[in-house]
């Protein structure tokens, strides 16, 4: 669902129309264009803009829409050696239809029918997961040992789930039988299974590179040419173990009891809830211009993250 401000930064920043393509969707950070000859295929665009706190920020984060694609295939390609699930790329050059004016910033992926659960797996404590904690002394219905503090890693990974709200809106916690709500027993515990799995193994593959997996989303669909009672119609869509739907932590700068460095958005969070924004989360404003130097720094994060990870200079 497109809202005025995704309309907005949208027109600021993605062409409307693209040979071959017209627009379908407009979120936070990407848009999707349905292809003119072959209605099983989208494309996938990713944009500059960042958000923080349910808005649309009007500050674009140079090369971020290229660096979250690069490193969203990076991982697509090693999910296929881990052979967990199928996953809806079909490709991200010329060859496999992108135009040339998102070169490097898009991908083709196939159509699914999408699952209305935001699938997330926690391994350390922190962001929502930490203040569910301190309301309840619970994390989606798992009681944890009292003490914890913010960045404490948990015993094993965790299944917390929300459901999949339309833009603007909060995504709300739930449970595992509010999953099986949604989609079925079945297909819920097998959301859960994928998810802490994915989660596991990315955060192996980080932890050599000296990077701490705190959490990630995914998003899952059906494919609409299988039989949707069978477990190996569910494809992994959306983007994979990036910046933007994961927290990532310099392995030697952590420390439980406080805010962790990251190699996501979070140093622009910080920015908007000080004192130098002028800006408070209870405002009916939207947030400011970010400055120069949030900027230069965020990008700088975004950059790392993505060499730490793939192993490959950014250039």
């Amino acid at each position: 669902m497109s809202t005025p401000e995704t309309d907005a930064a949208s027109a600021r920043d993605l062409p409307q129309e693209l040979p071959g393509w017209s627009p379908l969707h407009a979120g936070k950070v990407r848009q999707l264009y349905a292809a003119h000859d072959d209605p099983s295929r989208l494309l996938l665009v990713v944009s500059d803009r960042i958000s923080a706190y349910d808005h649309v920020l009007a500050t674009p984060i140079p090369d971020k829409g290229a660096l979250l694609t690069a490193l969203s295939l990076w991982w697509f390609e090693q999910l296929e050696d881990w052979g967990l699930v199928r996953h809806h790329v079909v490709g991200a050059g010329a060859e496999h239809g992108v135009p040339g004016q998102v070169a490097g910033r898009a991908m083709v992926v196939r159509r699914l029918e999408m699952l209305p659960v935001e699938c997330i797996a926690r391994g350390y404590l922190t962001g929502s997961g930490l203040a569910e904690y301190r309301a309840t002394g619970s994390l989606a219905g798992v009681e944890l040992p009292p003490g914890l503090e913010d960045g404490d890693r948990l015993r094993a990974p965790l299944f917390t789930p929300t459901t999949k709200a339309a833009v603007g809106l909060h995504d709300e916690p739930i449970n595992e039988a509010g999953v099986a709500a949604l989609v079925g027993a079945e297909r819920g515990a097998q959301l859960k299974q994928v998810t802490v799995e994915l989660y596991s193994r990315g955060a192996a593959v980080a932890a050599e590179r000296g990077v701490l997996l705190a959490d990630t989303k995914v998003e899952f669909g059906l494919d609409p040419d299988g039989d949707p009672a069978d477990p190996a119609s569910l494809v992994l869509g959306d983007e994979l173990l990036t910046p933007d739907s994961s927290r990532f932590w310099p392995a030697d700068g952590w420390q439980p009891g406080r805010a962790q460095p990251s190699f996501d958005k979070q140093y622009v969070r910080d920015w908007l809830t000080s004192p130098a924004s002028g800006w408070s989360r209870i405002s009916t404003e939207p947030p400011p211009p970010l400055p120069d130097d949030v900027v230069e720094r965020t990008r700088a994060r975004y950059v790392e993250a993505y060499e730490r990870l793939t192993g490959r200079r950014w250039q």
